[in-house]
């Protein structure tokens, strides 16, 4: 029985599946968009709110808190100057997922995790980059 086992394994041993989680919220803040399957999305959604609210606090010790878990320093510096500061209103529930499609080899269920908040830079250079290549 599994009783007060939380968290999901993923087939993998403990370090694996933490370094797996660590990848893709490092993604996610980097992107601020990835596709992955929804498991992996709803376990990363509840760690990349938490690097949130560390980078609300703005703090050394927060700061610190961060890096420790994400370990890369564009990651958290962005994430402090430019992804808090665009949540300071909100009290939490800084992602979104959206179930997309299955993906072709094994049909497993694939999502969209996304910051509720995107930049809007990223918007922008695309429709720019459209309308040189036109």
């Amino acid at each position: 029985m599994r009783h007060a086992c939380a968290g999901r394994q993923f087939g993998r041993n403990s370090g694996h599946r933490k370094a797996l989680l660590r990848t893709l919220v490092r993604s996610l803040l980097k992107h601020e968009k990835i596709e992955t399957t929804i498991a992996k999305a709803k376990e990363i959604r509840p760690l990349a709110e938490q690097m949130i609210t560390l980078a609300k606090r703005g703090d050394l010790h927060a700061r610190r808190q961060a890096q420790s878990f994400l370990q890369d320093v564009d990651v958290v510096s962005g994430l402090f100057s430019d992804i808090a500061s665009r949540f300071t209103s909100r009290n939490g529930g800084y992602t979104r997922i959206i179930p997309t499609r299955q993906r072709f080899g094994d049909a497993a269920s694939l999502a969209v995790i996304e910051l509720v908040e995107r930049a809007k830079k990223t918007t922008e250079s695309k429709t720019e980059a459209k309308g040189k290549d036109a």
